[in-house]
């Protein structure tokens, strides 16, 4: 009960379980993105849980998920300054939290088999080659899933004026109307 799960298609919160069935309130779906409630309720028989794969993200060992956020931005950027910029807003947004959540998923991942190389403390940014001609800037962080939108939301709204504040630095893809 409580739990945030995807089991097939569905993805929602678990509001009953009973004998028979369980029942989710979704989020996302079909009606709505993001992790949003969309009103629906969904009800499967707890006889899939036996040959579907369950996706709990809201485990009670550790209760978060990594989230991350994507900007296109040119390959004659300033990555150094994009870099810095992003881990700054991203780790003064979170503060202290994702320390002791970082903290959390590295006491946990020493009790598995799982070899973890690299777990940091403060938010990462990193860079990829995108499938088109621009690079993509990432950073990524921990978060609880129930908060992933507001907070993704809330963190665009001071990543994208402090790097559009330094258009010499960061070069986004311009439309054909700009």
């Amino acid at each position: 009960m409580g739990d945030r799960i995807k089991i097939g298609d569905a993805t929602g919160d678990v509001i009953d379980v009973s004998y028979i069935d369980t029942t989710l309130w979704e989020f996302g779906g079909q009606y709505i993105s993001g992790d949003h409630p969309s009103g629906r309720i969904i009800k499967f028989p707890n006889a899939k849980v036996l040959d579907s794969m369950v996706y709990n993200y809201s485990w009670p060992l550790f209760p978060y998920i990594w989230n991350e956020i994507k900007f296109n931005i040119g390959y004659e950027s300033d990555l150094a300054f994009i870099s810095e910029t992003m881990q700054r807003i991203t780790e003064e947004e979170l503060g202290q939290e994702m320390l002791a959540r970082v903290e959390q998923y590295r006491e946990l991942l020493a009790r598995t088999p799982v070899d973890e190389l690299e777990v940091r403390e403060h938010p990462r940014v990193i860079f990829r080659v995108s499938e088109n001609t621009w690079l993509e800037a990432i950073v990524r962080y921990l978060v609880a899933p129930r908060e992933a939108g507001s907070v993704k939301t809330r963190l665009i709204k001071k990543l994208l004026p402090a790097l559009n504040a330094a258009p010499d630095k960061v070069l986004f893809p311009k439309g054909a109307n700009r």
